[in-house]
């Protein structure tokens, strides 16, 4: 039954109206960079990483999206002068932080698009409400919330590719939600010249399921969600494989703000985690592959709790609020593989902590909008420790506890805005901080990816930001455009400086094979970063609409003490020139056609600056065709022109791509 039939004449009707559990949004958010995806981007992609890839300052580590990129790659980061394994943007669920407790990273396969509503990217530190992690930007993701019905998508293509994903919301006194999504893709090989028999396929297997119940309770909304997830991965390399799995709920309470009441909100979270990660490494030739690494066991848990009291309707909107995250976590693996068998265990794990408070304040003045916020947060790492083991005797070869660190950040951000005449025209200004305590990844886990290892570093300091931008741009009806300058200083950077070259043995890390870089997570120095980003969009005709995007950035590490063989280098997989395009088209009722540009220019996959990566350009196109109010057909082409996108560089030379041309087919219906 579609879901606006109304009730039989003589059945009783109870007015129920449910609410979404979430504050709107504030005022002040105006007076700086955000942008938000409009419903076509979500509908157009599959995957949420690559929904984002439209806005050409969100990146992933590598170009690889979530279909073939190992868990631990997969942290975005915004306005890409510094993107990281664990990213530097914050990722949130109506509030609840997306990030891995353990890794910092994002399982993109456990948020399918179609149970998001809004993305609203938020570019610049995000300090004030958002807190820690938010470093170079916030992805705010909107679920969907108070509109009954459902919606199923089945789809299948080239790779082995199928999935099947879909949402469903009960409308009611209490109103229930679920979600959820599965999909395989047999993959591709990476390696294309000197391939041998080392390489093997990018395989994907992944599932999720998400449930929430929401009601009305008084004058508040109250929502509890929970799920679970789980992918596992092929690496490229024969016996190099992959599992990330975990579980997550949390319970929001709302109350929304009007003139003659505050608003609020009370939240509470916990998301667990656990990753498998096997690593080889290469013979000469690429003949074959011997174990290397086993880390079989790296469970984490985190939980956050946040609450937030809104003002409105007087000369200042306000808000204050106070936010506490922590995190636990070990790493257990198998290592030193001689004469057909690991020698050694490894535990290494520790816990972190960040807690703190906030006030935001916003302020309308005729065509003025003013916006201010601080925050001040105390960090902690505790209870660092790292134990090895001889498997053979069980004595214990290395006991190596760290001392305990702490300290108090103080961040903010001040925005102004100015709106120009009435056909939409602003300028505007903003200055932040923010700030990014390292992940438990960064602190206690050591990597390998073929023949390069990549140690840990329990003495991390967080990283912080401070930036400022001047924007112009006008908003109407038909489209609109936006020009934005700024500056951004990051200090303290977690970068994986290379150390050493193989062949050789080291203390830190043992022995790295011939063709292998030993590299270690450090602060090093600062990235200083400026650039220029603008966006236009047109609504050519009724049925034709035009938008486009670019961001230029010159970034440039100042190692100083830290790693002076870094100063005057350009930060590692960081793409100076990012270009997007696409046209939206209907030319039938029925009938829509979409296509997608995206240009990135050559970036270094290695802190030295001795790997390039070429630059690299792809195209997508879609066809959709309605056939009924509840039924969508539709076929999409990735990476049309079937290009090279090299995504990763070995010290051998070694290239590594990404997927070829790929197609699928697929049915979208709705209730």
């Amino acid at each position: 039954m579609p879901v606006d039939t109304p009730p039989p004449p003589d059945a009783p009707v109870a007015a129920v109206v449910v609410r979404a559990a979430r504050l709107p949004d504030a005022p002040g958010e105006a007076a700086y960079s955000v942008v938000r995806l409009a419903p076509q981007a979500l509908r157009s992609r599959e995957r949420l990483d690559e929904a984002l890839a439209q806005v050409p300052a969100a990146s992933l580590f590598r170009r690889t999206s979530s279909v073939g990129a190992n868990p631990t790659t997969q942290g975005l980061s915004l306005r890409a002068f510094a993107p990281s394994g664990a990213g530097r943007a914050l990722v949130t669920l109506d509030g609840v932080p997306q990030n891995d407790p353990f890794g910092g990273w994002v399982i993109w396969t456990a948020l399918p698009t179609e149970d998001i509503a809004a993305v609203n990217v938020v570019r610049g530190a995000g300090a004030g409400p958002y807190g820690a992690g938010a470093l170079t930007g916030v992805v705010r993701l909107e679920e969907r919330a108070g509109d009954p019905g459902a919606v199923l998508d089945l789809s299948g293509g080239s790779l082995g590719y199928r999935r099947a994903a879909g949402s469903a919301e009960l409308g009611g006194p209490i109103d229930l939600a679920f979600a959820g999504a599965a999909e395989h893709d047999d993959g591709w090989i990476p390696v294309r010249a000197g391939r041998g028999a080392a390489d093997t396929t990018l395989t994907l297997d992944a599932w999720t399921i998400a449930g929430r119940a929401q009601a009305d309770i008084g004058p508040a909304v109250a929502a509890v969600r929970a799920g679970a997830f789980a992918e596992s991965r092929s690496a490229g390399l024969v016996g190099a494989n992959s599992r990330a799995s975990g579980q997550f709920a949390s319970v929001t309470v709302v109350a929304q703000p009007t003139a003659q009441n505050l608003g609020w909100r009370l939240q509470g979270w916990v998301r667990g985690s656990n990753l498998r990660n096997t690593s080889v490494s290469v013979a000469p030739g690429r003949t074959s592959t011997t174990p290397a690494n086993d880390q079989y066991d790296t469970p984490a848990i985190g939980w956050g709790l946040n609450g937030a009291l809104r003002g409105t309707g007087g000369p200042i909107d306000w808000e204050v609020g106070a936010d506490l995250r922590a995190a636990t976590g070990e790493d257990h693996e198998r290592a030193s593989f001689l004469s057909g068998a690991f020698t050694k265990t490894r535990v290494t794990g520790g816990d972190t902590l960040v807690a703190g408070a906030y006030v935001e304040l916003d302020h309308r003045q005729g065509p003025w909008l003013f916006s201010a916020g601080g925050r001040l947060d105390y960090w902690a790492a505790t209870d660092a420790h790292r134990i090895e083991r001889s498997i053979a005797t069980g004595a214990v070869t290395l006991n190596d506890p760290s001392p305990d660190r702490h300290g108090v950040l103080p961040t903010g951000r001040i925005g102004v805005r100015r709106a120009l005449g009435d056909r939409g025209g602003y300028l505007r200004a903003a200055a932040y901080a923010g700030f990014r305590p390292p992940t438990l990844n960064e602190l206690h886990r050591p990597f390998r990816v073929g023949n390069d290892i990549t140690e840990s570093n329990p003495a991390l300091k967080p990283e912080r930001l401070y930036g400022v931008e001047v924007a112009a741009g006008q908003d109407g009806r038909l489209g609109g455009w936006s020009l934005i300058l700024f500056y951004n200083q990051l200090r303290d950077p977690v970068t994986n400086v290379t150390i050493g070259v193989g062949p050789g043995t080291f203390p830190i890390a043992g022995f790295v094979p011939a063709g292998g870089t030993l590299r270690q997570r450090q602060n090093a120095g600062r990235i200083d970063a400026y650039g220029l980003e603008g966006e236009a969009r047109r609504q050519v005709t009724g049925a034709l609409s035009l938008h486009a995007a670019g961001a230029w950035t010159h970034a440039r590490v100042n190692g100083a003490g830290a790693a002076p063989q870094l100063t005057g280098k350009r930060p590692a997989q960081a793409p100076a020139l990012t270009l997007t395009a696409g046209a939206d088209w209907r030319p039938a009722p029925s009938l829509t056609l979409t296509a997608d540009l995206r240009y990135e220019s050559a970036r270094f996959e290695d802190d030295l600056n001795t790997r390039r990566l070429a630059a690299a350009t792809t195209v997508a196109v879609q066809a959709r065709w309605t056939v009924s109010p509840h039924a969508e057909l539709y076929m999409a082409a990735d990476n049309v022109t079937n290009a090279a996108v090299p995504t990763q560089a070995a010290a051998d030379g070694t290239l590594s791509y990404g997927p070829p041309r790929t197609v699928r087919v697929g049915v979208r219906l709705r209730e």
